[in-house]
């Protein structure tokens, strides 16, 4: 896997959120009851899920996993710890059954934390959650019938055991606590929610961001829609500073990070309902699309090219109004989106920007889908 200097995700974190999104429904995922609507309604909720980060580490002590810094941070002195802890437990059967799974797929770590909900701790067993069915049954291309977890449930539960994983994780809520503090210092979902909403057509009730600060490239999202209640889950790496970057820097590159996952969920919409014109559009997509670098196979049609242009486009027309009072930042933020995007094989992201910039000051108070006929049409005529 590949990685840019310029930005914290890989490849992989793109179309996992294209893939998550457009997951097929062979069993039901959740079951939202009427009172967990009411409860979440209007609301969102940051967690380091406790199965979730226990299945991260599993899959980080693997052999892949230790090798892989794309996919896991391995540059906190959380993650020494981890090491120090869990380590030990590497050579265990459940330990080296994931490793052969990540071998085969890296997909298979999406099976395996995409369905964390599905169960909790009680004591030393996990038992099935109320809400969460079997959330994650397809990523990209690969599909699964069986949840993992409940296929190596008890396997899961002795790894727990011996390694005393539940009392690492309750020593470590202060650490998980200053996580979520760091979220709504740095990072400001409300903010964006509100962006998104009075931007495009589009409504969504209740955010869940999971996190864990071993997460690095592989992030991803998925939505539910359930008797008209809309959750949108994200799982994303914890904020950090980067370095040689000032505040305001780092705030905005963090909020890349969310943003470019939450804008799925009002982009897509819009792209569906001209479906016919983008796959026309996009056609040639060779002139889209850079097909010799690593990753771009993921997007294989009109439709989730024209997507992952558009996540990061509207991304910059956000930058632009969010930090208005500084074009110096803003043009850093564009400047960077651009050539992120053009390194990672879309190579006509600079002439896309400029064209959705264009017509969306020409359409001052319009709704984005709105714009989505001219555009498409503008790159019919650019391919």
């Amino acid at each position: 896997m590949r990685r840019f200097p310029i930005a914290r995700t890989a490849f992989v974190v793109l179309f996992l959120t294209v893939a998550v999104l457009s997951s097929f429904a062979q069993q039901p995922k959740v079951k939202f009851t009427k009172a967990f609507a009411k409860a979440n309604k209007g609301k969102y909720h940051i967690e380091v899920n406790e199965l979730k980060e226990l299945l991260i580490i599993m899959q980080a002590i693997t052999d892949y996993g230790l090798g892989n810094d794309d996919m896991f941070d391995q540059s906190s002195s959380y993650y020494q710890e981890v090491l120090a802890h869990f380590k030990p437990f590497k050579n265990e059967l459940i330990i080296l059954k994931m490793d052969s799974l990540l071998k085969l797929s890296p997909l298979n770590y999406i099976f395996f934390t995409g369905n964390s909900k599905t169960y909790n701790f009680d004591g030393d067993t996990l038992v099935p959650d109320e809400f969460y069915l079997f959330p994650a049954q397809e990523v990209a291309k690969a599909k699964i019938e069986v949840n993992p977890i409940t296929t190596h449930k008890k396997e899961i539960e002795d790894f727990a055991k011996k390694s005393d994983y539940r009392n690492f994780y309750k020593a470590h809520q202060p650490f998980y606590q200053q996580i979520y503090k760091d979220y709504e210092q740095k990072v400001n979902l409300q903010k964006q929610w509100k962006w998104l909403e009075k931007n495009f057509e589009a409504k969504n009730d209740s955010y869940v961001i999971y996190t864990s600060k071993l997460i690095n490239g592989l992030n991803y999202t998925t939505g539910y829609n359930q008797d008209g209640f809309k959750l949108i889950e994200m799982v994303l790496p914890a904020v950090s500073d980067e370095p040689g970057k000032t505040q305001k820097q780092s705030e905005a590159l963090n909020t890349r990070v969310m943003f470019t996952e939450i804008d799925h969920n009002y982009v897509d919409i819009p792209t569906k309902k001209n479906k016919n014109d983008v796959e026309e559009a996009f056609k040639n997509r060779d002139k889209w699309v850079n097909k010799k670098v690593y990753g771009t196979e993921y997007y294989p049609t009109g439709e989730k090219v024209f997507n992952e242009y558009m996540t990061f486009g509207v991304f910059i027309l956000y930058a632009q109004e969010n930090w208005k009072k500084d074009p110096k930042l803003v043009d850093e933020i564009e400047k960077d989106v651009n050539a992120t995007m053009i390194a990672r094989g879309f190579i006509k992201m600079t002439e896309f920007t400029n064209e959705l910039k264009r017509l969306h000051a020409q359409h001052k108070g319009k709704k984005i889908d709105l714009l989505y006929p001219a555009l498409i049409q503008w790159c019919a005529q650019h391919q």
